[in-house]
């Protein structure tokens, strides 16, 4: 298995759920880990050691993506993994969706891993090596009413990180994709821990582990998709 100790990693969307789940997790591993999230308050209360960087900034803006990479090799000296884990949804009648939201999902789950990984590449292309972990979702391999918007976002994340993984595989660069059904976080507006969440969900600690997975996979071996099943909790 590969030795994550020391390697370096920026986590989007890291200050609750998912993303805090990933980053406790990996640092736990010994890994360090930037931090990235809009909430600076927190993102301090999860940089609970010095093996976490807090960084609050936003996905969706391209100065920002690049200020992560840069942050990460200027304070850590070097970067091996990116887990673009940021994402919103919001479900309706196609008739019914604003706009904005239509926007916003498209702006954050596909705008922000297309950001994060442009600054990344360059760099894990140079040094031949490198991981990028997408979190997309299951609804990126199926349809559902009131999905369109959130599932079409989440189809063109998947496409953009397939499309990625054969660009970037002959420089030894990896590229997972990690599709979480229900997941027990705050998402859509969801309060965690209630008794229906618990009996039929995943944990964010289970997206946590596959990711886990993925990355100590030894070098030779390349894992493209994992599915997790929301109910069975088997990945």
């Amino acid at each position: 298995m590969t030795d994550l100790t020391n390697q370096v990693a920026i986590v989007t969307g890291a200050s609750r759920g998912i993303g805090r789940a990933i980053t406790l997790l990996l640092a736990m591993q010994g890994v360090r880990v930037v931090a990235l999230a809009r909430g600076a308050e927190e993102l301090d209360d999860v940089a609970q050691s010095g093996q976490i960087l807090p960084l609050a900034a936003t996905v969706t803006d391209e100065a920002d993506a690049q200020q992560a990479v840069d942050i990460a090799l200027q304070h850590f000296g070097r970067l091996d993994i990116v887990v673009c884990n940021a994402g919103v949804g919001s479900f309706n009648l196609l008739e019914n969706i604003a706009a904005t939201d239509w926007d916003q999902m498209f702006d954050v789950n596909v705008k922000g891993t297309f950001l994060l990984c442009k600054a990344a590449v360059p760099h894990f292309k140079a040094q031949k090596r490198g991981h990028i972990v997408g979190i997309t979702s299951d609804v990126a391999r199926r349809t559902f009413e009131h999905g369109t918007a959130y599932g079409a976002s989440k189809y063109a994340q998947d496409a953009l990180l397939g499309s990625l993984r054969k660009e970037v595989r002959p420089f030894g660069v990896k590229v997972s994709t990690i599709y979480p059904g229900l997941v027990d976080t705050y998402f859509n507006n969801s309060r965690p821990g209630s008794a229906e969440a618990e009996a039929t969900h995943l944990r964010p600690a289970d997206v946590a582990q596959a990711v886990r997975y993925v990355l100590e996979a030894p070098a030779h071996v390349v894992i493209d998709e994992l599915m997790l099943h929301p109910l069975s909790q088997e990945w």
